[in-house]
């Protein structure tokens, strides 16, 4: 019986070790690419059972993945026959922002009002792209957080958004409005879910 959905010690084993792995590669600036959520997305699924693990670290849309489709509630995901060409795009602009983004926070700095809304927006919009396209045949959600706190994590800001279980603060709505291509309320619940997280560590 495949658990690959289900909360478990084992996830969580998974996830921690992820975000060491993020944290290291994130203070380092390093380019953050498809390869990342490739490997990303092996680590989730270590010691998980999957329908098959050909699924495991591979997008949508190439070899026995290629007319895999998949559907968030009502909301479908890119065609499988777009992914690769969305996969792509997603990286040239994310390259883009960070590359925007490392020239004007010199490394370590704290930032100020305008550079942290830039920081939250970045984020923001990495995560509902993700969630939009949903390369993957499960497992998007949490890539997607991933990416979310890696940003994060590089202009040290703390990993403020929750990979299990699921956030609140209107992520749910959020992520629905994200597979309609509206970032917006990821935004809004991203600053709620940082203000809690440094309310809640001070």
């Amino acid at each position: 019986m495949p658990d690959w959905d289900r909360d478990s010690p084992q996830l969580r084993r998974n996830l921690k070790q992820l975000l060491t792995e993020i944290r290291d590669h994130a203070f380092a600036r390093k380019p953050l690419l498809l390869d990342d959520a490739r490997h990303w997305h092996r680590v989730i699924m270590q010691g998980l059972t999957t329908p098959d693990r050909y699924m495991v670290g591979r997008f949508r849309g190439s070899g026995q993945l290629s007319k895999v489709e998949v559907l968030v509630g009502s909301y479908p995901g890119v065609v499988a026959d777009e992914v690769a060409a969305e996969t792509a795009r997603f990286e040239t602009t994310l390259q883009q922002l960070l590359q925007h983004l490392d020239a004007s926070i010199p490394p370590g700095s704290e930032l100020n009002p305008d550079q942290l809304s830039a920081v939250i927006e970045a984020a923001a919009w990495a995560h509902a792209e993700w969630v939009r396209i949903h390369p993957f045949a499960n497992g998007n959600g949490r890539t997607a957080r991933l990416w979310a706190n890696a940003i994060a994590l590089r202009y040290h800001l703390p990993p403020f958004v929750r990979l299990r279980p699921r956030p609140n603060f209107g992520y749910e709505a959020a992520a629905g409005e994200a597979m309609l291509g509206n970032r917006k309320p990821t935004t809004i619940a991203f600053r709620r879910m940082l203000d809690a997280f440094l309310g809640a560590s001070q």
